[in-house]
């Protein structure tokens, strides 16, 4: 039996390449997504919020640094984080690898254009 690939699918995921890394959309539903992030080392996303969606995080590698609403909390592989509707909040790799983690985003509305970036380390507003 052939493993699973994109390709077996019949199309590619989507793949964006960001400042802090890159993400790639594994699932894109009407009630849910799900993102794949690598953070690279050294780097943050935005600090930011959603009126429109939760997210659920899971670290499959690497570590970091997780900020909700002005709280640190450092987490590693098989750590998951669970970010209310509203919440403001970061992540930060802190190693010297990849952080790597699953984002599971369930709501009503699932666009970029959902995120209330307070701040920004790449002048994004």
């Amino acid at each position: 039996m052939h493993p699973v690939t994109e390709t077996n699918f019949g199309a590619a995921h989507e793949h964006d390449a960001r400042p802090w890394g890159s993400f790639t959309v594994l699932d894109d539903a009407d009630d849910h997504k799900v993102k794949r992030l690598v953070v690279l080392p050294g780097r943050r996303l935005s600090y930011q919020r959603h009126e429109r969606r939760a997210e659920h995080w899971f670290v499959v590698s690497g570590s970091g640094l997780v900020t909700l609403d002005g709280e640190a909390t450092e987490v590693a592989p098989g750590q998951a984080v669970d970010i209310a509707v509203g919440t403001a909040h970061r992540v930060e790799n802190t190693g010297d690898a990849d952080l790597v983690f699953i984002e599971v985003q369930h709501g009503e509305y699932f666009g970029e254009d959902d995120i209330e970036r307070l701040e920004d380390d790449f002048g994004r507003a």
